[in-house]
C-alpha cells in the first residue's frame, strides 16, 4: 500500500508518495508562512491532491515540528510555526477528498523511524536519532519500537537543559541543549567570531559579502572543508556539544547506533570526529560497556516524508 508522506516546516513543506520499501515515487513542494497555520492546511491539502490523482494511496502521515498530541490527531505546542492545541489532521481532512487515515507525527519521530526501518540504523533494535537543523530534534527507538512516552512528547532531547541560564530557547525556556548543538548555534557561534576578530574570519566573511549577518551555516561547513581554521574550530565545538549530550542520553537508554541527521551533516568527518571524541570523553563506564556508533543520516532533506508514510501506513 502506498502512502503520503508530509514534512511540514516554517517555509515550506515537503510532500511524497511512499511505496512499502521506502521509495518517494513522486514529490511535490510547496511554500508556506509559519504564522498562517490556515495557509499551511491549504498547502498541504493542495499537494495531496495533485498526488493522489495520480497515485492511489491507503493513509497520509504528516511529520510536525512539535509536541504532538497523544491520539496523533494534533499538535499541542510549536515553538517555531503558530500551533497551539490545533487539531491538524482533521483540519486538513476537511480540505481533501481522499478518504484516508490522517496520522500526526513529531517531525524528528518520522525522519527517525525513516532511517531505521530503510536507512542507517536498519540493522538495529536500538537506536537514538537526532536532527541537527534550526533546533534540535531526536526520536528515541528501544526494541523496535519508537517511544513516543505517555502524552506523545518523548524524545525532545533538544530541550533538555544544559547550562543553567543558559541561551533563551524557543520553548520559553533557557540553556536547552538545542541552543549549543544545532546549526542555529553554529551561526549564532560563527557570527560572534567574526565580530570579535574579523581578521581571523576573513574567509567566513568574505563568503557572506563582508557582513557578519549574513553567515550561514553552509559558508562555515565549506569553509572548514577548504580548511578554514576558525570554520574547522567552529563545527568542532559543535560536534563536542553534540557528543557530550549524547553521552548523557546514553546513560539513560544505551543505544546500539546514534544517527545524526540534518544540514550540518554535509561536513561529514569534520563534524563527526568532534561527535566522537566528546561522545567517548562524557560516556560513563568507558572501557567497560560496548561504544555505540555514530554515523550520518542517509536519508538527508527526505527522511521525514519517508518515515511519515511508513508510520501512517502501520
Amino acid at each position: 500500500m502506498h502512502a503520503i508522506g508530509v514534512d511540514i516546516g516554517g517555509t515550506k513543506i515537503a510532500v511524497g508518495v511512499v511505496d512499502e520499501d521506502g521509495r518517494i515515487l513522486a514529490q511535490v513542494r510547496r511554500e508556506t508562512a509559519a504564522d498562517d497555520v490556515a495557509d499551511i492546511d491549504r498547502a498541504i491539502a493542495d499537494a495531496v491532491t495533485e498526488l493522489t490523482k495520480e497515485h492511489e494511496v491507503g493513509a497520509i502521515g504528516l511529520a510536525a515540528a512539535g509536541f504532538v498530541s497523544p491520539d496523533r490527531q494534533g499538535v499541542n505546542f510549536a515553538p517555531n510555526i503558530a500551533w497551539r492545541e490545533y487539531p491538524l489532521a482533521a483540519k486538513v481532512s476537511a480540505l481533501i477528498d481522499t478518504d484516508v487515515p490522517i496520522v500526526v507525527e513529531n517531525d524528528a519521530n518520522a525522519a527517525g523511524w525513516a532511517e531505521f526501518r530503510f536507512g542507517a540504523g536498519r540493522a538495529a533494535t536500538d537506536m537514538i536519532m537526532l536532527t541537527v537543523g534550526t533546533g534540535l530534534g531526536g526520536a528515541v527507538i528501544v526494541g523496535g519500537e519508537l517511544v513516543r512516552g505517555k502524552w506523545g512528547a518523548a524524545a525532545e532531547v533538544g530541550h533538555m537543559r544544559v547550562v543553567p541560564e543558559g541561551h533563551y530557547c524557543g520553548c520559553g525556556h533557557e540553556g536547552c541543549w538545542e541552543q549549543y548543538a544545532s546549526g542555529s548555534a553554529l551561526v549564532r557561534d560563527a557570527q560572534h567570531a567574526a565580530v570579535a576578530n574579523p581578521k581571523r574570519a576573513a574567509r567566513l566573511l568574505e563568503m557572506a559579502g563582508g557582513s557578519p549577518d549574513e553567515i550561514r551555516g553552509p559558508q562555515v561547513t565549506r569553509a572548514a572543508k577548504e580548511g578554514d581554521e576558525l570554520a574547522i574550530e567552529l563545527l568542532a565545538t559543535l560536534g563536542r556539544w553534540i557528543g557530550e549530550g549524547a553521552a548523557s542520553v546514553a546513560a539513560l537508554l544505551d543505544p546500539e547506533i546514534f544517527v545524526i541527521g540534518g544540514g550540518v551533516g554535509a561536513a561529514g568527518e569534520l563534524l563527526l570526529g568532534p561527535v566522537r571524541r566528546g561522545y567517548e570523553a562524557q560516556l560513563s563506564a568507558l572501557g567497560h560497556r560496548p561504544v555505540a556508533q555514530i554515523e550520518l543520516a542517509r536519508h538527508g532533506n527526505e527522511a521525514g516524508i519517508v518515515g511519515a508514510a511508513d508510520l501512517a501506513r502501520r
